[in-house]
C-alpha cells in the first residue's frame, strides 16, 4: 500500500480529522512514509472553495470542488503517491456524494463530473450518534452552512451509506466505522488493521 490514496469521509463531527492524525502517526510509528491532506484543499481552487461554500451552491459549487479536486490530485497527492507516500485525504469523493447531492444534484451526475480522478485505494467513511454529532459541532463549532443547516437527524448518515454504497459499486474497498463510543487512537486501530488486511506488507510491521 505504499503510494496507496486512502481517503476519510463522513458527516461534520463524526471525528475525520482527530482519526487522520492519529492515523497518519500510527502509520510513521511502522516507519511508512505518510502524506496528510484535505479538501477542499490548500491550493488556489481549494482556497476559493472554502471561502464561497457558503456563497455558492448547486452545480457551481460541485464545478469548483470538482475543479479544485482535479489540480489537488496533479499538484499534490500523485506526486506524492509517486515519491512512495501513502496518501491520507481528509474528505474526498464521498463527501461530494452527500453534500452536492443535498444541494440537490443527482449522484450519477456527480459521478460523471468526478470520471476522470484517482479512486481510493481504501475509502473509510466514518459516523457517529446524530446527539453525539451534535455536541462535537458545538463544541468545536460549525464551519459553514452545512453543519450550520444540518440535515434532519440520521439523513446524512444514511446518505453516507449509500455513498459507500456507490464506492463499493466503483470496486473501491469501503469500511464503516461509528466512532460514537471510540478514541481517535481506536479509530485508526480500525482503519490500520483493513489497512493491513489489504497489504501484507504493511501489516508486517514488527
Amino acid at each position: 500500500m505504499t503510494g496507496a490514496l486512502v481517503t476519510i469521509d463522513g458527516p461534520g463531527g463524526s471525528g475525520k480529522t482527530a482519526a487522520v492524525a492519529a492515523l497518519a502517526g500510527e502509520l510513521r510509528n511502522w516507519g511508512r512514509l505518510v502524506h496528510v491532506t484535505t479538501e477542499p484543499s490548500a491550493g488556489p481552487i481549494g482556497t476559493l472553495t472554502r471561502a464561497m461554500v457558503n456563497e455558492i451552491s448547486g452545480h457551481a459549487l460541485a464545478c469548483l470542488v470538482a475543479a479544485d479536486r482535479y489540480h489537488h490530485l496533479d499538484a499534490e497527492i500523485r506526486p506524492r503517491r509517486a515519491a512512495g507516500h501513502l496518501v491520507i485525504c481528509d474528505r474526498y469523493l464521498a463527501s461530494t456524494l452527500v453534500l452536492q447531492a443535498r444541494d440537490g444534484l443527482a449522484p450519477s451526475w456527480l459521478l460523471a463530473l468526478n470520471a476522470g480522478i484517482d479512486l481510493p485505494d481504501l475509502a473509510v467513511i466514518l459516523s457517529a450518534g446524530p446527539a453525539i454529532i451534535s455536541a462535537r459541532l458545538d463544541q468545536r463549532g460549525r464551519h459553514d452552512r452545512f453543519e450550520h443547516d444540518p440535515a434532519p437527524d440520521g439523513t446524512e448518515a444514511a446518505m453516507y451509506r449509500d455513498a459507500a454504497t456507490a464506492l463499493a459499486g466503483l470496486g473501491v474497498p469501503v469500511t464503516q466505522i461509528d466512532t460514537s463510543l471510540l478514541t481517535p487512537q481506536q479509530v485508526a486501530g480500525q482503519i490500520a488493521g483493513t489497512l493491513g488486511s489489504h497489504c501484507a506488507s504493511l501489516s508486517e510491521h514488527g
